[in-house]
């Protein structure tokens, strides 16, 4: 159905593309829907007493998977007869559909070798539309189950989740760019998202609010384990006391697996102050529990602390808060004066602060929408309040973050700004080493200047300056303002040419005639620095690159291969091409085709 033939127009070939990505979408959304069915029918296969037939099975396994998207779920069959809501959401089975839709549309947005790019809108829709029919479908399929889905959460948030998964994939196949915005966004924002300068803070303020939200779920994780280890013994007694058979213990086990993700949100709200509910009457917080909880019995709420005034060891909950905003101000700080960049562009203090009160709000939103999802009612009565408050949670979040981490984020960058002992507070920055070739021409070039004008070029190609040595660069000044020699005459100027005789190590700035890198050191205030190049002029590698560059200047007049340097009929052999030693003493560069000069013939006066 959607091969492409030669013939095909363009039109064919966009309805096509439509085609495979609708179908994209309802495979993404089976293979979430097949898995977990299996893996309700393995439990119920497996289970000596079920109380309902495959038809069943089906229903509550299409039930479970809509509430995996953020679905309401309504249990008919309950002891009062009155309808109890199903609101709080696995996290953990969250993961599954949101990797499917991304990986849907991502794969749908993706350009294919020999094939037309599909359009980014037209990929998103008809991925977002593939998923949805199969999301439809399962609803009607639920609507006679144990856990019927709620007609009005399909809209919100179950279609705002896969829209924003399929978003989300199809700008990861466009490289994940940031911005140009749409026309109808504000200007402002158009224009500020135009700069580099923008987008890099964006960037950095990303960076640190995730991290903190990751080191707040960290913690929280934590929290819960160690509540844990205290009550092991309750854990136990409510994990075996809800089933007494294998299968049945295995399906609380994948239960409580599925809500861990919930239990590290708990604790994170719990550290950060707020705290959760634990029904309409009690609220547990670092100074204690007050009233009477309705705690459903299962194995993850034996962590729930006990009744009355927190002690000492509950107060130490508030570290969780303390590291993450630390986390906060340590990304920060690094992306304010990184290692590998001059004390020239650290951020100033005022750009410090304000990424990181970015950072401090975006992990205060993330952490409400989270704790928002992470709990939820269970029931119409005392359980209609079960889990974090988001809208306290997440100013919470804000107070702790800011309050602590723009002071840190400040003392790090001080800390690394600090010129003493460190390698990366250098004011020049270190320069990639340049290729073979590229190193050759700038040097040949380098030299030439030197030898035509006869000023002193201190630019050394390839060299660096260390921060631990400040005098590089700065050697040769006594040899460069003249002295006297030990004789009491006075001494010549020096001069950035090397002499006849001179080594080709030698320093500039060193007296004519002085031979290696030794001379003139009895001078006072000479220090050694970096010598020009000891590379032979006549390697292959140089020479190649003055004949390119030769060729490059000549406008095209030069043939497209070079002399042959070792002509067998030439009884001279080749000659060498003038060096810099040859320019500084008025000799002519050599002619290939002339026999060599006879050294004992005197030469031409200068």
């Amino acid at each position: 159905m959607t091969q492409r033939g030669p013939k095909a127009t363009a039109e064919r070939n966009r309805t096509l593309d439509l085609a495979s990505a609708l179908v994209r979408g309802a495979v993404a959304a089976g293979l979430g829907l097949g898995a977990l069915t299996v893996l309700v029918m393995v439990v119920w296969i497996s289970s000596p007493y079920p109380d309902s037939g495959p038809g069943g099975v089906l229903r509550a396994a299409a039930g479970v998977w809509l509430l995996a998207h953020g679905a309401g779920l309504v249990r008919p069959d309950t002891l009062s007869g009155v309808p109890a809501p199903v609101s709080m959401v696995p996290l953990l089975l969250v993961l599954g559909p949101v990797w499917l839709a991304h990986r849907a549309a991502r794969d749908a947005a993706e350009p294919e070798e020999g094939r037309p790019r599909p359009s980014r809108a037209g990929a998103f829709c008809a991925v977002t539309a593939g998923y949805l029919l199969v999301v439809a479908g399962a609803a009607a399929c639920a609507r006679g189950g144990s856990l019927r889905p709620d007609p009005d959460t399909l809209v919100f948030p179950v279609a705002l989740m896969v829209a924003g998964a399929a978003a989300a994939g199809v700008w990861t196949a466009a490289g994940r760019p940031f911005g140009p915005l749409p026309s109808w966004s504000p200007l402002a924002l158009q224009e500020a998202t135009a700069r580099t300068l923008f987008r890099d803070r964006a960037e950095a303020a990303c960076r640190s609010a995730a991290a903190g939200v990751t080191v707040l779920l960290g913690g929280g994780a934590l929290l819960v384990a160690v509540a844990l280890g205290r009550n092991a013994g309750a854990a136990q007694d409510a994990f075996l006391g809800l089933a007494g058979d294998w299968p049945g213990r295995f399906a609380v086990l994948l239960l409580a697996a599925s809500l861990v993700p919930n239990a590290a949100l708990w604790g994170a709200a719990y550290g950060l102050g707020p705290g959760f509910s634990l029904g309409t009457g009690a609220t547990a917080t670092p100074l204690g529990l007050d009233g009477t909880p309705a705690v459903p019995h299962f194995p993850l709420l034996a962590a729930v602390p006990d009744q009355g005034p927190g002690s000492l060891l509950n107060g130490a909950a508030l570290v969780v808060p303390v590291a993450a905003a630390l986390a906060v101000a340590w990304f920060t700080a690094r992306r304010a004066v990184p290692a590998d960049a001059p004390r020239a562009q650290a951020w100033s203090t005022r750009e410090t602060v304000r990424v990181t009160l970015l950072a401090a709000l975006g992990c205060a939103a993330g952490t409400a929408l989270l704790t928002a999802v992470a709990g939820g009612p269970l029931g119409s009565g005392a359980l209609r309040e079960f889990g974090p408050v988001w809208w306290l949670a997440g100013p919470a979040a804000l107070v702790w973050t800011a309050g602590i981490g723009v002071p840190a984020a400040l003392l790090l960058r001080l800390w690394r700004l600090r010129t003493p002992g460190w390698a990366w507070r250098r004011d020049v920055p270190e320069a990639e080493e340049p290729p073979a070739t590229a190193r050759a021409t700038a040097r040949a070039a380098a030299t030439a200047v030197e030898a035509e004008a006869g000023e002193k070029a201190e630019a050394v190609i390839g060299r660096r300056r260390r921060w631990w040595a400040p005098w590089r660069g700065r050697g040769g000044a006594a040899g460069a303002a003249g002295g006297a020699t030990p004789d009491g005459t006075a001494a010549p100027a020096a001069s950035s040419v090397p002499a006849p005789g001179t080594a080709p190590d030698a320093a500039p700035g060193a007296l004519v005639g002085a031979a290696g890198p030794g001379a003139g050191r009895g001078d006072a205030g000479f220090e050694p620095y970096d010598f020009l190049p000891t590379d032979p002029w006549h390697e292959k590698d140089f020479r190649e690159a003055r004949w390119a560059s030769l060729k490059r200047g000549s406008g095209g007049l030069m043939a497209d291969f070079p002399a042959d340097p070792a002509d067998p009929a030439d009884p001279v052999g080749p000659a060498a091409p003038a060096g810099p030693a040859d320019f500084a003493a008025g000799r002519p560069a050599a002619d290939p085709g002339r026999p060599a000069p006879d050294p004992d013939r005197p030469g031409p006066t200068p």
